[in-house]
């Protein structure tokens, strides 16, 4: 045997201790996230920021799931279907987002329902939006290690609430410093598409190469 061959094996297992602790990392900032953001944008009447939570729940779901994924590699040893029906799900999880914050925008668009603004919500954009890019960087330069699209996507994921956050920021700050109502229910709609062109992308995503099989 290698000296290769030898170390392999001690790399993937750091890579998958770093995965599950970044993982757990996700799922407890996540809930906090959104606990905080649906609350606040029930109280704001914002549906930017109550999408914005429901995509931290999103986020704790794939988070679960890339867990499982974890766990049945464990168990069993990597396994591509397992990998495949997981990111599958994670698509799953992206559409449903951007179907119900698109159809809630379009409602409030239609209804010109004028939102309160939201102090509490642009500080938690503000923090998530320095939070959640260097986690997904982490998170995202583990994936090829372990030979998953599954932690890959769900990566894209956590970058995707980046990209959430600054939208979020940018509709609650036009709201509150100019009165600009429907610039809450425009970041909605952003935030709808930019979910919608993830699940789309993450459904299509081709298997990475199974490193712990070769």
């Amino acid at each position: 045997m290698t000296a290769v061959q030898l170390q392999e094996p001690s790399i993937r297992g750091l890579a998958l201790r770093r995965s599950r602790l970044l993982n757990g990392l996700t799922i407890a900032w996540n809930i906090a996230e959104g606990v905080v953001a649906v609350t606040a944008g029930a109280l704001a009447g914002s549906v930017s920021l109550v999408g914005f939570g429901l995509d931290s729940g999103i986020e704790v779901s794939a988070a679960v799931i890339l867990t499982w994924r974890l766990a049945k590699e464990s168990r069993l040893g990597c396994m591509a279907d397992f990998d495949r029906r997981a990111t599958r799900l994670i698509a799953v999880s992206f559409a449903l987002l951007a179907a119900y914050v698109g159809l809630e925008s379009i409602r409030d668009l239609m209804a010109r329902s004028a939102p309160e603004s939201s102090t509490v919500g642009m500080v938690l954009a503000a923090v998530s939006l320095v939070v959640m890019p260097v986690l997904a960087r982490a998170k995202r330069r583990l994936g090829p290690v372990l030979g998953s699209q599954a932690a890959v996507s769900e990566a894209n994921q956590t970058r995707l609430c980046a990209l959430l956050s600054a939208v979020l920021l940018v509709g609650l700050g036009l709201n509150a410093a100019l009165g600009w109502w429907w610039a809450d229910p425009t970041a909605g709609l952003v935030i709808a598409g930019l979910a919608g062109v993830e699940a789309m992308r993450t459904w299509r995503a081709e298997a990475l190469a199974d490193t712990c099989c070769g």
